[in-house]
Order: C-alpha cells, then structure tokens, then sequence
C-alpha cells in the first residue's frame, strides 16, 4: 500500500488529477505560486553567531529593514519565513542499508499582500543583501505609499503537541541502521519472502516566522518516515504489497510494539493477496474499513472545503455552509493538535495557533479552511491552515489531520446489513476532480462481504463516484474510531505538506466498483 498522495495541477486553482507516488517529507520544485516569485542570487550561509543558533544573525536591525524594503511600495501586510532543515535518508535492498543521503536546507520566504495580491521571493542566504533583494521583489505586486510594520515583536508561546530540539540528529546512524536491518530479518522469517525493501527518513525543521503586525514565533518540528515493501512467491505466483508509517517524533517512535506491527502487517497485507479472487463489476454496497479509508475523505470531500476553492467557486461546496450535506451521525473535522500525528502543528506556516476546525457537525457544513488571504476575502478569522511545503512556497489553505468521528453504530451491526457487498481496507492509486468530487481509487487490500460477514480477499478493483454524493449516502457510521499512522503527503499547486486521516467503519448505500467478473 502507498500511504503517500501528492496531486498534479494542472492550473493554479484547479486540481483534478492525483497520483500517490511522493516520498513523504522530500522538498519539491516551486510551481506556480504567486503574482511574483523569484530567488536573488546568493547562496552564502550567515556568519556564525555568538550563541551558535542559526537564527542569531536575525537581528531587530536586520528585520526593521526588511520589513522597510517589502512595504516600501504600498502593501498592506507582509510576513518573513525563515527555515533550517536537516534530514537524513537511508535505504536497504538485499538485506543491506545500500544508500543514505543527508543535507541541510537554509533560507527565507517574504510574502507582501496588497489589494488580494500576493508578491512572493525567497532567497537560500540570510546576508542581508539577499533577503533586501528578496523584499524588493516580492515588494513589486504593491504601488503605493509606503507601510510600517509593527516593531518589536511579539513571540507567541507555542503548545506541546510533539517533541522539539535535535530529536534524530542526536541519535547516531547505528541504530538507524540495526532497525532497517532487524525489520528485515523479521519479515524474511516468512520462507516465501523474496525480496523486502525499505526506506527510512528523518527530518528537524527549524522555523522561524515574524510578520508586520508585530507577531512572531519558533517553532522545532521533528518528523520521521518508514516505508516497508515485500515481494513473496508461491507456487511460481508472485505478490508484493507494503506497509508505512510516520509520525511528529523522537527515534522512540520505533518502539517495540510498532516495529512488530510493521513485521506483521508487511506481511499479512501481502500474503492475504495469494488467496484473493479477481473483484467483480458492477452497483454494490461499500463499507470502508477504520483508518486508512479516511483517504477517501480526505481527497474526495476535504479538498472542497478549502477555502482557495471557495473563493474562486471551484468547488460544490461553494454555497453550502449552513446546508445539510450528510446524516445527522456523520461529524467531519480538521485538527492539528493531535500529539504526535503527522499533519499536526503548533502554528500554521502564516503563525495562526493550530486548532480543531469542525467542517461538518451532525451533518451540517459548518465552514471552509481558512489561511489569511481567504479569511480575509470572506470576512472571517484564519482557522489556522495556511500551510507551506517549505521558504520555497507561499502558504496556502491545506488539510492537517482530517477525520471523521466516531457514529452510533456496532462494527458487526455495520456488516451485518448488507447481503452482499465490499470491505475496502487499504487504497493506492487514484484520481480526483476536486471542482465536481468524482474520484476513481484502487484498492489493494479488499474482501467480499456475504451475507454480513468478510469473506473472500479480492484484487484488482477500483471504486468509482462522487464525493458529495457518497456523503449523502452514508447509512451508518462505526463507533471503532482509528486514526491512520500512515505517511501521507498530500500535494496541491506544486507543494505538499505531511497531513494524517483517519475514520471509523463507514457503510455507503451504493457505489461503482470496477472489476473484472459480474
């Protein structure tokens, strides 16, 4: 199973196509971000300054001027993003870790809004001749007298929702190595294991952030990566299938209980694929197993309810809110303080406090994600989801951890109504119009349900329909809540950003499968 999406625009504002192929966590290419986006040249690293933090060489002084130059034309807001991030990658074949590769990434974002207009540059060196370079560029999308920004500023005190300081870089590269190859040993236990292949990534991304109404704040984000893949033969057939997992984290993230999990469900996801028969075709029920099936949520129904999409009215939910758009059981949210999860943060990208937005409460479409442009457009405070890939990228309304609540109903009673129909459990490729919500998704790990009960594996199938539509057909929803531990990128304009999903057992009235027997 690939736990990783990332989406393809193909214009600026609309995104209808999805493939799920990007390592989670790796730096993309710059798209098409802004009114004005460039880098100045230079690429020096700052002086080294007298405590040995790289954000030392930030001084009032420096920032003043910044500031000066990015309004000096007439905006009306501008904001500095300052990023240090280091990672480190490592990759086993054979039962060898055959690859690592590490680097440190440094630079800084200024963003200069004027009139809904955004000017964007950033620069790969903190001279001050750079970043002033920078400030003139993004500074262009303005004309008009010049503004002040509010000095000095004022740090905001962060929560706790995830480790900070060096998490990995105080850990040596042994024992990074020892759990690629434990892993290894665990899975190859299995005689008809052919061949196993792994990566491991970790990453600490230091952020620094301050803008002109006087507000700054620090932040220390840790984040880690495995993805587990095995090749299995039996009787001249060959199955591969996989498992992956991240998380906002220390190296104990690894714990014993979690490295025994990736062995076994490596294992039980591939070799349950020996017994499945080719799906059929055809209108059947659905029921989406807890946890991973919140993909479906996300790709299908969350990206409609970013608020870009609203106020270029792009997508169905455009004058929904207030509307029942599902039963009265079903609760959607949006939450970045979950400890620990992949898709959560202290403080957005544009220093908004991360918080629990409720999209749709019992039933009702309650409100759009927000990051200041849109909130400002509709009137409305920022729900703290103006996210960024990194210094290279503008921030733009994003999901953090999207999911749907626990409902009333027994997982068993959940089978139990339905004659005949599909457990879907784990999702790969798939494609999504996020105007209309028609999505097609591949599932890899499915059953048939029989007269109320999982039977037969299956393979080879895709579900295909309508993300509102499928909202609206929802019958009953479990009360086994599972919050999905995947490494999941979601991509959108040219950027991603690591986000978590999760649901409970979800029963669908009615939806396309595409298989290959009646």
């Amino acid at each position: 199973m690939t736990d990783d999406l990332m989406s393809i625009s193909e214009d600026p504002l609309l995104i209808d196509r999805r493939n799920f192929l990007k390592l989670a966590g790796t730096a993309g290419a710059l798209g098409v971000l802004s009114t004005h986006c460039a880098r100045p040249r230079g690429t020096t690293l700052p002086p080294k300054a007298a405590t040995g933090h790289w954000t030392d060489v930030l001084s009032d002084g420096l920032l003043a001027r910044v500031f000066e130059k990015a309004l000096s034309t007439g905006g009306s807001y501008c904001d500095l993003f300052f990023q240090r991030r280091r990672m480190l990658a490592l990759g086993l074949e054979e039962s060898i870790v055959n690859s690592g590769y590490s680097n440190v990434d440094l630079g800084a974002g200024i963003r200069v809004v004027q009139a809904g207009q955004t000017g964007y540059a950033f620069t790969e060196s903190l001279d001050e001749r750079s970043l002033l370079e920078a400030a003139e560029m993004a500074a262009a999308v303005a004309a008009g007298s010049p503004g002040k920004a509010r000095l000095p500023h004022r740090a905001s005190k962060l929560p706790s929702y995830y480790p900070t300081g060096p998490v990995f870089s105080s850990v040596a590269p042994e024992p990074k190595v020892r759990l690629l190859t434990e892993l290894d040993a665990g899975i190859r236990r299995e005689a008809s294991v052919v061949k196993v292949a792994m990566s491991y990534y970790d990453e600490e991304s230091s952020i620094f952030h301050v803008d002109s109404l006087g507000r700054s704040f620090r932040d220390e984000q840790p984040m880690t990566m495995l993805r587990v893949s095995a090749t299995a033969e039996k009787g001249g057939r060959i199955e591969s299938n996989g498992y992956n997992c991240s998380g906002r984290a220390g190296f104990d993230f690894y714990s014993p209980e979690r490295r025994s999990r990736i062995v076994s469900e490596t294992l039980r996801r591939t070799l349950v694929l020996f017994d499945a028969v080719p799906g059929p075709a055809g209108e059947y029920p659905l029921v989406l197993a807890p946890g991973s099936s919140g993909i479906l949520l996300h790709e299908a129904i969350g990206h409609g309810m970013e608020a870009d999409f609203a106020k270029a009215k792009t997508t169905i939910y455009t004058d929904k809110i207030g509307q029942r758009i599902a039963p009265e059981f079903v609760t959607i949210v949006d939450d970045g303080t979950l400890p620990g999860l992949r898709g959560s943060i202290h403080a957005d990208d544009e220093g908004e406090a991360s918080a629990r937005t409720v999209l749709v409460e019992n039933g009702i479409f309650r409100t759009f994600l927000h990051d200041r442009i849109s909130a400002e457009h509709f009137g409305l405070s920022p729900t703290g989801n103006g996210r960024r890939e990194s210094f290279r990228h503008m921030p733009i309304p994003r999901m953090r951890n999207t999911y749907m609540l626990a409902g009333p109903h027994k997982p068993a009673d959940i089978l139990a109504s339905v004659k005949k129909g599909i457990y879907a459990e784990t999702f790969t490729n798939g494609q999504v119009a996020i105007g209309a919500g028609d999505f097609t998704f591949y599932i890899k790990n499915g059953f048939l349900i029989e007269d109320g009960k999982i039977s037969t594996p299956i393979k080879d199938i895709n579900i295909i329909g309508n993300g509102p539509r499928v909202l609206e057909n929802v019958t009953m929803v479990g009360d086994d809540f599972t919050m999905d531990d995947g490494a999941w990128t979601c991509g959108k304009r040219g950027q991603g950003v690591p986000v978590g999903l999760g649901m409970p057992t979800c029963a669908v009235a009615s939806i396309t499968i595409g298989g290959s027997r009646r």
